[in-house]
């Protein structure tokens, strides 16, 4: 039987040397059977996640001309705003109007590669009009960088690992990144009027976070959010206050040789008449300059070290138990011919989710995924090759 809720872990036992062995036993079970939790007690003082909330509500809020002068369109990092209905999530345009922050970084030089575009200065809006916005963001950012980092650690050691194992794939001004999300409810969006039936609307479709972990900050109360558990079936993962919701990202599901499970999630648009639901995840970074191949190497001293074997035995058990695994989308945190790193593939991926950007600052990539995705489509449409004829032996 495959999970149906999602588990409540207190990282405060993480911290006394008395209770951390009981909560590194809960993190494995989690990491294991889920790759979705609860964590409360993070360490996060109240009055700081009230600003969050505060400013980050009040963004919406803002003339759509000032929004605009921090379009995510003006600068190739994939950082600013973007309006309502602007991103793509399998294949399907997402319900929502987001910004996204980061980490500030100077302007790429013309002799780094192209994917150190990501790292740039953020687009912050105006303090005219928001004036504590970008202090209150910076001190949420770091202090979720040191966070995430203390807590990939906890996931090192329980499963076996050095508590140091992740330590080399982040950089010493390590990027991170957060978006500040608002979906309107089904009857704003105007996909509702009176006397229809209610149909789901996508906010964000079905989809796995890209690097290593990613907490996230429920503001509003609506449900709306679900993971997709092994047998395919969709589990709610309501807001619970005090908490931050954490999501295994596909790189550790990768670097820890499919042990750690990275689960697919969702949101629902929210029901008419229900207002907007807010939220606000934090995305850890990792090193874009890691290169698939070392990340593979373990025989050599690549990756994060091999997992211990019972441990990898424990997650095979886990999904021969459920028959399988069926919650998967693409898996896009792999190398190939084309991406030798995980910067190439990150740029490729933001550039398949964001076209708009795409068009006017990489339309040679954005010609290659539009290739590469017309090419999945009439693969997947094609009827089925018939077997070859052959004489019996």
């Amino acid at each position: 039987m495959s999970f149906n809720t999602i588990p409540i872990l207190d990282l405060s036992l993480a911290k006394d040397p008395s209770t951390k062995p009981q909560f590194l036993v809960e993190l494995r079970h989690a990491l294991l059977e889920v790759g979705f939790l609860y964590l409360k007690n993070v360490g996060i003082p109240e009055e700081l996640t009230d600003a969050v909330i505060r400013e980050g509500v009040s963004f919406f809020d803002l003339p759509m001309e000032e929004k605009l002068k921090i379009e995510m369109q003006t600068a190739p990092s994939f950082l600013g705003y973007s309006r309502l209905d602007a991103e793509i999530t399998a294949h399907t345009i997402d319900h929502r109007e987001q910004i996204d922050l980061s980490t500030d970084h100077e302007v790429r030089k013309p002799s780094q590669p192209l994917y150190r575009n990501l790292f740039a200065p953020t687009l912050w809006p105006s303090p005219t009009h928001l004036p504590n916005f970008k202090p209150v963001f910076s001190s949420y950012i770091n202090l979720m960088g040191s966070i995430s980092i203390f807590f990939t650690s906890l996931i090192a050691e329980s499963i076996g690992l050095p508590a140091t194992a992740f330590n080399k794939y982040f950089d010493v001004d390590q990027q991170h990144k957060l978006k500040i999300v608002k979906y309107p409810d089904l009857k704003e969006l105007g996909l509702w009027k009176e006397g229809d039936d209610v149909q789901e609307g996508q906010g964000v479709g079905p989809h796995k976070d890209s690097m290593l972990t990613s907490y996230l900050l429920q503001v509003t109360k609506h449900r709306g959010l679900q993971v997709q558990n092994l047998q395919g079936e969709w589990i709610d993962c309501p807001p619970i206050d005090g908490t931050l919701v954490v999501a295994v990202g596909q790189g550790m599901e990768a670097l820890t040789q499919g042990v750690c499970m990275s689960t697919t999630h969702r949101v629902l648009s929210p029901a008419p008449g229900s207002g907007a639901r807010f939220s606000v995840p934090f995305f850890q970074g990792v090193s874009l300059d890691a290169e698939f191949d070392e990340l593979n190497d373990l025989d050599n001293g690549g990756g994060v070290g091999r997992v211990p074997e019972e441990v990898r035995e424990t997650r095979r058990q886990v999904v021969a138990r459920n028959g399988g695994r069926l919650d998967d989308v693409e898996f896009t945190f792999k190398g190939g011919n084309v991406a030798k790193t995980l910067g190439e593939a990150t740029l490729r991926n933001r550039i398949k989710s964001h076209p708009d950007v795409g068009e006017r600052w990489y339309p040679e990539i954005l010609a290659e995924i539009r290739a590469e995705q017309e090419r999945e489509r009439r693969k997947a449409a094609a009827p089925p090759t018939p077997p070859e004829d052959k004489e019996p032996v």
